[in-house]
């Protein structure tokens, strides 16, 4: 494994395994406005939100690795103290990049990357009318962690009004992932799609209580074909059928055919089974996959 030591790498070699480690990353896509009434437009990835109640986002402008310097996004909200988030989706994602160039201060990124301004309810800087959902916010607080080349500075933010366009809701009025399509970003160029073969569910173990890793029978637990995140499947059941429900089950004829190829016990049986098991917990079903994990020992 390889080791990195912060203070024995150079900051673009530090900085470098940090977007490659840590990712994916959303894009803040944030849009500004100085003193004198310029915009600017620029978007980062370090950034999220941190809190409902109240409703906080933060990202960080950090400083130009070369030379020190500060971002016109971090010297307009010392001056004007409120941003627009923008969310990125794919359809805007290379003007998205085009707007990151460093332009000179001033140079309004708007026009250059052929986004449309709208203006905003409550706070000065304008929505992109491209983005699929808008985040207006007041700064609350600006931290700054260092005064040297990489140092970020964290923009915390409260989300005072939210828009969100109607061509990315579902039925229930919820955001479709698959609808918005929102892009983030990893390491180098690399960027990642929410969207197709890319999304996928994992049930969370909010409201019921799971038995655990721990209390599957270890037959089952030390498999060398099912994987952790199968297991974690499996553990987060709050109970296993019963003995009549696996006897059901492997009476109903639906792996009659393994016990006929394979025996009623042996090695090639378990493995049989634990790969059947193992294709029904990739599509979700649960509580069939215990019942043929369970049918191994009734």
């Amino acid at each position: 494994m390889l080791t990195i030591n912060p203070k024995k790498v150079s900051i673009p070699v530090l900085h470098s395994y940090l977007l490659g480690a840590v990712a994916p990353r959303p894009i803040a896509f944030a849009s500004t406005i100085d003193k004198e009434g310029n915009p600017n437009l620029a978007p980062f990835s370090f950034f999220n939100v941190f809190s409902a109640n109240p409703p906080i986002a933060v990202f960080s402008p950090a400083r130009s690795g070369r030379t020190g310097q500060t971002k016109h996004t971090y010297d307009n909200i010392k001056e004007i103290p409120e941003v627009v988030i923008n969310m990125v989706n794919y359809d805007m994602v290379q003007q998205t990049s085009l707007a990151s160039t460093e332009y000179p201060k001033g140079v309004n990124e708007f026009t250059k990357a052929g986004f449309t301004p709208l203006e905003s309810e409550m706070v000065k800087p304008f929505r992109v009318k491209e983005s699929p959902a808008q985040l207006e916010c007041k700064v609350k607080q600006v931290i700054e962690l260092g005064e040297n080349g990489g140092a970020g500075n964290l923009i915390i933010c409260e989300i005072v009004l939210m828009h969100i366009s109607e061509k990315v809701l579902d039925a229930n009025k919820q955001i479709d992932p698959n609808k918005i399509d929102l892009v983030a970003r990893l390491g180098g160029n690399w960027y990642s799609r929410t969207n197709g073969n890319a999304l996928f569910e994992v049930a969370k173990p909010l409201m019921n209580l799971g038995i655990g890793i721990d209390q599957i029978p270890a037959y089952i637990r030390n498999s060398n074909v099912l994987t952790g995140n199968n297991l974690g499947q499996l553990g987060n059941v709050e109970k296993v059928p019963t003995t009549i429900e696996v006897a059901t089950f492997k009476n109903s004829g639906a792996i009659n055919e393994a016990f006929e190829i394979f025996g009623k016990k042996g090695s090639k049986l378990e493995d049989h089974l634990h790969h059947l098991a193992k294709g029904l917990l990739e599509n979700g079903k649960v509580e069939e996959a215990w019942k043929v994990l369970l049918s191994i020992g009734n």
